[in-house]
């Protein structure tokens, strides 16, 4: 009798019962290979990890953000709101309500900050200490380091100036020659009126392109204050 070949084989033929055959387990002809089994120590571990918003603030008040980064993120959202704006002041104004929204949430991390530090923490009623603030640890806080000057007009008792000859947010920015009066340092004039406004002191902040020989990218942070600030500066003297 002829024997059928091999790859038609009957399974009567073997000597495995057909529950054996069928078992995925029971014959290595069928063996699965076994599934990669789950680490949950390595999932306890990642769900450990602590979240952002459970970081203590005060462990990071020395650190620093990427200069580059900082840069290529600026960079992107000029050209972002350029592309949706009808001329150079509709620009600005975007850049400066962008930078209000950034000056509110540093003042209340600053305001946090110095309450949580300081068993007697100090608010500035007067204008120009408060001024000086923003001179100095606004500026330290975003920029990392302080403003270079700050100056008040003789003609106008109601306008002060915050000087900066080389502002962080212009220095990677290349302004084409038909939009040379744009001052993406409106961004910080924003941040500027938003701390002022917290404070107490609603002013008009604007940014001006001041350059020097010496400081092609100098900037002017225009501060004009309201009626209203005036007249209690000269209760309060």
């Amino acid at each position: 009798m002829q024997q059928p070949h091999p790859r038609f084989s009957a399974l009567s033929n073997s000597s495995l019962s057909s529950s054996d055959l069928l078992s995925p387990t029971g014959s290595a002809r069928f063996s699965l290979p076994s599934a990669p089994s789950i680490s949950t120590t390595t999932l306890g571990q990642a769900r450990q990890r602590p979240n952002i918003y459970d970081r203590n603030l005060n462990k990071t008040r020395s650190s620093e953000v990427s200069a580059s980064a900082f840069a290529f993120l600026f960079s992107e959202i000029v050209q972002y709101t350029q592309k949706r704006v009808s001329g150079i002041n509709d620009l600005e104004r975007r850049l400066n309500i962008l930078g209000y929204r950034v000056g509110m949430r540093v003042l209340e991390l600053m305001t946090w900050r110095a309450e949580s530090s300081s068993k007697a923490p100090k608010r500035e009623i007067r204008f120009l200490p408060a001024l000086m603030s923003i001179h100095t640890q606004v500026w330290r806080a975003v920029f990392g380091r302080p403003a270079d000057a700050i100056e008040k007009s003789v003609e106008n008792e109601d306008e002060y100036m915050i000087i900066d000859n080389d502002p962080l947010p212009e220095r990677h920015i290349s302004v084409p020659r038909d939009m040379s009066q744009l001052s993406c340092s409106s961004f910080t004039a924003g941040i500027v009126e938003a701390v002022l406004d917290g404070l107490g002191f609603p002013a008009r902040v604007t940014a001006h392109n001041t350059p020097t020989q010496q400081y092609p990218s100098r900037t002017t942070i225009l501060i004009k204050l309201e009626k209203s600030v005036l007249e209690r500066e000269e209760i309060v003297k």
